[in-house]
């Protein structure tokens, strides 16, 4: 059993914060030694929760039209791995979901993230996952994050979240699709089909 293999094992055991779940400890995530994107968002909603498949909702539908990828692709995870903030459904609030539970992100990111060493990009989609990930190198709000994309890059690739409920947030800034998408749909090609 490789060391990724055992940190997978303990993860999917994990309680940290059971006790707070709505429907108890459910991680849901995926990850491959050989993956070459990360894919990092902020936590599995119900249907994911349900189904135990990451980004298995609209969400999940938005985000590979962004980056042009199929649904093979996406879940193969010599292509990409899938790393929430936090792994387990948080619950409602009364404007969506709760935000990730905070014991998640300490206690798994960079154990996962130091046995992925084929990694060249980690997507950053939505607000949590930035805070997260840029230390504050992002700017004063997630629209500004990500019109300036660039900055962040190689490493980084910022994103709103991909959820019908932003669909607000991008019309009223149509620079992402025009601009952006097709930035990232030619940044994750160029490196999941880029030839051996």
């Amino acid at each position: 059993m490789t060391e990724l293999e055992k940190i997978s094992r303990e993860a999917r055991a994990c309680k940290i914060c059971d006790a707070c779940l709505p429907f108890g400890a459910n991680p849901v995530f995926r990850a491959g030694e050989q993956s070459k994107i990360l894919i990092v968002g902020q936590a599995p909603g119900i249907k994911v929760h349900n189904t135990g498949i990451p980004w298995n909702d609209k969400s999940g539908q938005e985000l590979r039209s962004w980056m042009g990828v199929s649904k093979e692709d996406f879940y193969n995870t010599e292509l990409f791995s899938i790393l929430p903030i936090g792994f387990c459904y948080p619950g409602k609030s009364k404007s969506g979901d709760l935000p990730p539970r905070r014991e998640c992100a300490p206690e798994w990111q960079n154990k996962f993230t130091s046995h992925l060493p084929n990694l060249k990009l980690i997507l950053l989609v939505g607000q949590y996952a930035q805070r997260y990930y840029l230390k504050g190198k992002g700017y004063i709000n997630l629209t500004h994050t990500v019109r300036n994309h660039l900055e962040y890059l190689p490493d980084f690739f910022p994103l709103p979240h991909p959820s019908p409920r932003n669909f607000i947030w991008m019309g009223k800034n149509p620079w992402f699709k025009t601009e952006v998408v097709p930035y990232l749909r030619e940044r994750v090609h160029s490196l999941i089909y880029e030839k051996k």
